[in-house]
């Protein structure tokens, strides 16, 4: 037998455990499929979220309590319980800060963690979206530094980057092939092995964690591109009095034209990933072209929008500081809860500085979080006598509203901005625009 089945059947008999550090959208659904095969650690640095865990609650939504059952699995906080595990992985937040700088607090965090914890032999996986070369060049020398260890020698590492959709109810973690990656055979193997027990679409070894890094920034970066040449289109079509909407539908049938649709580009992904290879990139000497251009685009959709409102506004002959608008939908995607990221408050904030009076409305978003996160107060209820209406999100109870529903909340000759044109051909009476 292999040295890397002997290690494999170890986690297989529960001799070993897996632990897994940061318990959100990427992190827990990891660790409860992980708990149905192995025996899991989970931990998490709140003690709120973990009590909640304990209790079958997903802390962000995403889950029902039939997936805590069936599972072998210790939620915990405290550090001394991460000494159990011999196989870690680290799925914690890596945004990027108001520069659009990459954020690796979180990441490094982890690693200090890891550095009081980890054992020769052990192994860590990091999930967290990063550039090319931060998992060997700036995460294993904390854990280094901390452990006294040597990586690669004492303890073994991997990268195996998340490709979690949150909302999505068909492309969950099992059902997507997952790329995984080592610092030699044995480690690959292994990293192979532990996710290859839970992922039915199975595994693709790729042939460096530089690989692997770089395959998951660029997954990202595309759509991006991608959605942000919809969006440079959709302002050249508005001004030739073009739907784009339209257009789309008529190119679309051909059997080679990609259907992707403009929009405001936010989450935890699209919209942050690209800079964390455009940084990697300028830190080399590059300055990537396409890529910034398309980030430009898509970050500034929000005020894009703005302006067409106040533009509406002025021509009715309306001052901006004295009229209403109602903006529906919060979240950065239709049907979940999660406002990371969310270019909606860009467009908030773009309107506010037109002195416009704005409500927010959002059956998903939890008004606490929107408050601590953008300082937002959601509106408990939607007011009437609104000047324009801004259907953000396609939400599915925005999507069965009618003209009648319109007109009881807007004044006469308002506009209504239908970002994702759900009302196509449904309103007659106000002002339709779409992007």
């Amino acid at each position: 037998m292999s040295n890397h089945q002997e290690e494999l059947n170890r986690f297989f008999n529960k001799e070993k455990k897996i632990a897994v550090i940061g318990l959100g959208y990427v992190g827990l659904p990891i660790a409860l499929e992980l708990s149905r095969k192995f025996s899991v650690i989970g931990f998490d640095i709140s003690a709120a979220r973990v009590e909640l865990m304990k209790n079958k609650i997903d802390p962000s939504n995403e889950l029902d309590a039939k997936a805590f059952e069936g599972t072998d699995i210790l939620f915990t906080h405290q550090l001394e319980d991460l000494k159990q595990a011999h196989f870690y992985i680290v799925a914690v937040p890596t945004p990027v800060d108001e520069y659009k700088t990459p954020n690796l607090l979180p990441l490094q965090k982890a690693s200090e963690t890891l550095s009081k914890v980890i054992k020769k032999g052990d192994y860590v996986v990091y999930e967290s979206t990063v550039y090319p070369g931060c998992t060997e060049e700036d995460c294993v020398p904390v854990i280094e530094k901390g452990s006294g260890l040597k990586a690669f020698l004492d303890f073994k590492v991997g990268y195996s980057p998340e490709r979690i959709n949150p909302g999505d109810t068909l492309h969950t973690l099992t059902k997507v092939m997952k790329i995984v990656s080592g610092s030699d055979e044995e480690s690959l193997e292994v990293i192979a092995g532990i996710y290859g027990a839970i992922i039915e679409k199975g595994v693709f070894k790729a042939s460096s964690i530089k690989v692997a890094e770089a395959a998951k920034v660029i997954e990202n970066t595309q759509r991006d591109l991608n959605i942000a040449l919809m969006n440079e289109l959709s302002q050249i079509f508005n001004i030739m009095d073009i739907n784009t909407y339209d257009v789309l539908e008529a190119a679309g049938t051909k059997w080679n034209f990609l259907k992707f649709q403009p929009g405001l580009v936010g989450g935890h992904c699209i919209g942050v990933d690209p800079y964390y290879l455009t940084y990697k990139a300028m830190k080399l000497g590059y300055r990537p072209q396409i890529i910034l251009s398309g980030r430009g685009i898509n970050d500034g959709m929000a005020a894009y929008v703005a302006k067409k409102i106040a533009q509406h506004l002025i021509a009715q002959s309306k001052n901006p500081k004295d009229s209403k608008v109602l903006i529906m939908g919060a979240t950065f995607k239709e049907d979940v809860s999660d406002i990371r990221n969310s270019k909606v408050f860009d467009l908030y904030q773009e309107l506010k500085d037109f002195s416009v009076h704005i409500d927010i409305v959002d059956p998903h978003a939890f008004s606490v979080e929107v408050e601590h996160e953008y300082g937002v107060k959601l509106s408990e209820q939607v007011g009437t006598q609104y000047d324009a209406v801004v259907v953000a999100v396609p939400h599915k109870e925005y999507k069965t509203l009618t003209e009648e529903y319109f007109r009881d909340i807007l004044v006469e000759n308002a506009l209504i901005v239908d970002l994702k044109n759900i009302f196509k051909n449904k309103i007659t009476t106000f002002t339709h625009w779409t992007l």
